[in-house]
């Protein structure tokens, strides 16, 4: 079994954190899948995909049990079908990452570290923010932001955000984890949120709930 953890990180809310280390035939034998389950996933080519798809079920059923479905709205926005949990789902390289609540608003985004995201930075740091100088932490840094902005984005449910204009993250020393605080900031929201971070090895995983 590939279960890395399931841990509550604040009230009401649970992180998962599943590691795909099976092959596609033994993968399949941990999940129970329904009939439009099954065929989603026989319309997936590409085999990485597929095991994407089963790891997202075989870490919900190992959080909730195994009748937990995920349904999706026409933004692609993912929910149970039976509406018990708030869902969001990160998946990155090899792991899958799945926040719950059944009250809150929750968040997460999980990224292996393999670009050189320095590249593209200025299309998500905004002035207000602060990038590290220090070459060594810098790439850690620019994670941290980009998978920070993306767990604010799905926590607002998507809505018509500007990574660069309306999501900001507040200056921060870059640590092996830590809580960081951000904001949303357009026509729709003006919220303060505050996010959790930690490295491991080559990823960077952020969660944030309200």
């Amino acid at each position: 079994m590939s279960l890395v953890f399931i841990k509550e990180t604040d009230k009401d809310c649970k992180l998962g954190l599943w590691e795909i280390e099976e092959d596609y035939n033994t993968l399949i034998e941990k999940v129970s899948l329904d009939d439009k389950e099954k065929e989603r996933l026989e319309a997936f080519r590409n085999q990485a995909r597929k095991l994407e798809f089963l790891s997202v079920r075989a870490l919900l059923q190992t959080m909730v049990d195994p009748q937990a479905r995920i349904v999706y709205d026409r933004t692609n926005k993912p929910y149970l079908r039976d509406n018990s949990y708030r869902i969001s789902i990160s998946h990155s390289g090899s792991y899958t990452a799945i926040f719950l609540s059944h009250t809150r608003r929750v968040g997460v985004d999980m990224e292996k570290m393999t670009h050189r995201i320095s590249k593209i930075a200025h299309y998500f740091i905004n002035p207000e923010e602060q990038i590290t100088p220090d070459k060594k932490k810098r790439r850690y840094h620019l994670y941290i932001h980009w998978c920070a902005k993306e767990t604010l984005y799905k926590i607002c449910d998507k809505n018509a955000l500007n990574f660069k204009k309306n999501l900001i993250i507040q200056p921060f020393e870059p640590e092996d984890e830590g809580i960081i605080q951000g904001y949303v900031n357009n026509e729709l929201i003006r919220e303060d949120f505050t996010l959790h971070y930690v490295r491991m090895e080559d990823y960077v995983l952020v969660w944030c709930c309200k």
